[in-house]
C-alpha cells in the first residue's frame, strides 16, 4: 500500500511533467539582433542559440559573489524567504549543516504551501554511518511528507557483479549527480559548490544569482523534474524512526539500466525547452527583431551527461574555440603586442579533456589556466588511497605541459608579455582549498570579459563522460556586468602563483604506486 501511494505520487508528477512540455513549446521566444555583442563572439553566440535555450534578462538582476560565506548567507536568506517553491540540486548535504536544514524546517512550518525539491546523489547520500544525508533528511520527510519530495540519482554505470563488490565512497568513481542548483521562487543561485560547510566557509567556488526570473527558474526546476523520472525517491521507513527507504518507482525500468529512459527524458527536455526560450538571436537586425535594450545579459545552459551520450559541453566548447581562432585568424596582426582574445580557465580538478586541450593548444589564442595546487586540493592528506590524489593532479599537469611544449606553444608564467600560447599558474591560500571552475573570454588582453562559462562541469575527463552536469554560458553588453567578471578573474588569481609541478621536492613527487593508480583510473577523477 506504501509503494502504492507513492507509484500514484510519482506518476503524476510525472504527468504534470509532460503536460508542461507543450505548453513551454507553444510559447514564442522575441527575436534579438547580435549587432550589439562584441564581434569576436558573435557568430558563437548565434549558432549557440541553434542548439540551446536561451534566456534574457538585465544586468540588474544578476548578481556575482566572491566568498562562500555570503554564498551560504544568500543561499540562507533564499531558503527563509521561499513562498511556493524551494528547489536545491548537489551531490549531497553535509551532516553538520543544521542551520541549512533548520531553515528549511522553519520555511516549511511557516509556509504551508511552500514545497521543498532536494535532487542528490543516490551514492555520496547514503554512504554508511549516522551521519548520511539519507538520515539527517528523516525529520523534514517525517514530517512533511506530501511537500518534501527527495530524489537520488544513481550512475548506471555501476552495474552486474561490480556493483555488489565495489565498497561505499569507491561507488562515486563510475559517475555521480552533480548540478548545483539552489533556487527559489523565481530566484536562482548557481554554483560550483556542494552543501557542506567547508564550501559555506574555506573552499573557494565561484557564485552567480539572478533575481526574479521565473523563465530560468522554470528551466532549471523542470531540468530536476526531468531527471527525478530515472531516479530514486527517499522516503521514511514505516517502521523505525531512524530508518529510511530507497524507492524505484519505474516497473517497467531496471534501476541500472536507465540509459535509454534518461536519454529520451533530457533530450525532450531540452528540446522543449528550446522552443520555450526567452530569446532567439539573429545575425543581423532583421524584421521584427529587438535590440533588446531592456535586456543585456543572455544565458544558455548546457548539459553534459556522458553516460547518456548527451555531449552539449562539449559541442559548445568546440565552437567556442573554433570561432575565436577564426576571429584571430581573420584579424590585422599586430607587429609590436598580440590583441587577440584573452581566455582564461579554471578547475580545482585540472585532469583537461583530451578535445579540450587539444582546443587550447592549437587555437593560436592566449590562454590563461589556474589549477588547485596540492595544498588547496580538497584530498589533501587525505587517509588511504584518496591521499594520492593531489599527486595524480601533479602528473596529469605534467603531461600537459609536456604537449603544450611539444606544441611549442608555452606561454612562460613570468612573462608580462600576453602571447599566443598556453600558461598554467596554481591558486593557493593558507587554510584554504579550492573548487573554483569556468571559462572567461575577453575580446583583447585589456578589456574586460565578455562571455563566461560556469556551473557544475570540472572540464575534465570525468565531468565529460562520467557525471551528469549542468553549466551555463553567459554573454552580456553591460560594460559594469563586464568589469564584474573581470573583478571575479582577478579576485582568484591574486592567489596565483606559477606552476610548480615540475619540482623534485618531496611535496610535489609523484609515487609509482600513484602513476599505477592513474593508469587504472585516470579517468575517474
Amino acid at each position: 500500500m506504501f509503494g502504492t501511494a507513492r507509484n500514484a505520487l510519482h506518476l503524476s508528477r510525472l504527468r504534470i511533467y509532460s503536460a508542461l512540455l507543450p505548453i513551454a513549446a507553444a510559447q514564442r521566444p522575441r527575436n534579438v539582433s547580435t549587432t550589439s555583442f562584441d564581434p569576436t563572439i558573435r557568430q558563437f553566440l548565434v549558432k549557440l542559440a541553434e542548439h540551446q535555450p536561451c534566456f534574457s534578462m538585465h544586468s540588474s538582476n544578476v548578481a556575482i559573489m566572491h566568498e562562500p560565506r555570503l554564498f551560504y548567507q544568500t543561499l540562507l536568506t533564499m531558503v527563509r524567504n521561499a513562498r511556493h517553491r524551494l528547489f536545491l540540486s548537489s551531490l549531497y548535504i553535509g551532516h553538520e549543516d543544521v542551520e541549512l536544514i533548520e531553515a528549511i524546517q522553519d520555511s516549511l512550518r511557516k509556509q504551508p504551501t511552500l514545497h521543498v525539491y532536494l535532487h542528490l546523489d543516490l551514492n555520496r547520500s547514503t554512504r554508511p554511518g549516522p551521519g548520511s544525508t539519507a538520515r539527517i533528511l528523516l525529520p523534514l520527510l517525517r514530517e512533511h511528507p506530501d511537500r518534501v519530495h527527495v530524489s537520488l540519482f544513481r550512475s548506471p554505470k555501476l552495474k552486474g557483479i561490480m556493483a555488489r563488490l565495489v565498497p561505499p565512497r569507491f561507488n562515486e568513481g563510475w559517475g555521480t549527480w552533480h548540478p548545483k542548483i539552489y533556487g527559489a521562487d523565481d530566484t536562482i543561485l548557481i554554483s560550483g559548490a556542494n552543501l557542506n560547510t567547508s564550501y559555506f566557509t574555506d573552499r573557494q567556488d565561484r557564485y552567480l544569482q539572478f533575481m526574479g526570473q521565473p523563465h530560468l527558474a522554470d528551466y532549471c526546476f523542470n531540468f530536476l523534474q526531468a531527471a527525478s523520472t530515472f531516479s530514486y525517491n527517499l522516503l521514511p521507513s514505516p517502521g523505525p524512526a531512524e530508518e529510511y527507504v530507497i524507492h524505484w518507482s519505474d516497473a517497467n525500468t531496471h534501476p541500472h539500466r536507465i540509459e535509454a529512459k534518461a536519454r529520451h527524458a533530457l533530450l525532450s527536455f531540452q528540446k522543449a525547452q528550446r522552443a520555450a526560450s526567452t530569446a532567439s538571436l539573429v545575425p543581423t537586425a532583421e524584421k521584427g527583431s529587438s535590440e533588446a535594450s531592456e535586456d543585456n545579459v543572455f544565458v544558455f545552459p548546457v548539459i553534459q551527461a556522458g553516460q547518456f551520450d548527451i555531449r552539449e559541453e562539449e559541442r559548445c566548447l568546440s565552437l567556442l574555440f573554433r570561432e575565436l581562432s577564426a576571429q584571430q585568424r581573420f584579424a590585422i596582426p599586430s607587429t609590436t603586442h598580440y590583441d587577440g582574445p584573452l581566455v582564461d580557465l579554471t578547475s580545482g580538478y585540472f585532469a583537461l579533456y583530451k578535445p579540450y586541450q587539444a582546443a587550447m593548444i592549437e587555437s593560436g589564442l592566449a590562454c590563461r589556466i589556474l589549477a588547485a595546487s596540492p595544498k588547496a586540493n580538497g584530498f589533501y592528506e587525505s587517509n588511504g588511497i584518496s591521499g594520492r590524489i593531489p599527486e595524480a593532479y601533479t602528473l596529469f599537469e605534467r603531461r600537459f605541459m609536456h604537449a603544450v611544449r611539444i606544441a611549442r606553444r608555452e606561454w612562460a608564467p613570468g612573462s608580462s608579455d600576453v602571447i599566443p600560447g598556453v600558461q598554467l599558474h596554481e591558486w593557493e591560500r593558507e587554510g584554504w582549498t579550492y573548487h573554483a571552475k569556468g571559462i572567461w573570454v575577453r575580446p583583447t588582453p585589456s578589456s574586460a570579459p565578455v562571455l563566461t562559462l560556469f556551473g557544475s562541469t570540472n572540464l575534465n575527463s570525468r565531468s565529460a563522460n562520467l557525471d551528469t552536469e549542468l553549466s551555463f554560458v553567459l554573454s552580456t553588453t553591460c560594460p559594469s556586468l563586464q568589469k564584474k567578471l573581470a573583478e571575479e578573474v582577478d579576485r582568484l588569481r591574486a592567489h596565483a602563483h606559477p606552476w610548480r609541478g615540475e619540482s623534485d621536492s618531496e611535496s610535489r613527487r609523484v609515487r609509482l604506486g600513484t602513476r599505477a593508480l592513474v593508469g587504472l583510473v585516470g579517468g575517474m577523477l
